[in-house]
C-alpha cells in the first residue's frame, strides 16, 4: 500500500527538520549526534522507497492473479 499523501508530507517535513538539526549537530555536536541524526533521515527515506516498492509488488501479483 502506498503512503497517504499526508503521511509522505509529514515525512518530507521530518526529514527537513532532521535535516536542519544535523547542521547544525555537525558545527556544535559530538559525531555520533550526526551519525544517529542521519540515520534517522535514511530510515525514513528507506520506508518511503520501500512502501513504493511494495505497493508496486501488490499491483504486479493482483495482475498476475486476474492474468490466470
Amino acid at each position: 500500500m502506498i503512503l497517504s499523501k499526508q503521511v509522505q508530507d509529514s515525512l518530507d517535513e521530518a526529514v527537513a527538520s532532521l535535516r536542519n538539526a544535523l547542521a547544525f549537530a555537525a558545527r556544535s555536536e559530538e559525531l555520533y549526534v550526526s551519525k544517529h541524526i542521519a540515520d534517522l533521515m535514511f530510515q525514513i527515506e528507506n520506508l518511503k522507497n520501500v512502501s513504493n516498492v511494495l505497493a508496486m509488488s501488490e499491483k504486479i501479483i493482483k495482475e498476475w492473479e486476474d492474468e490466470k
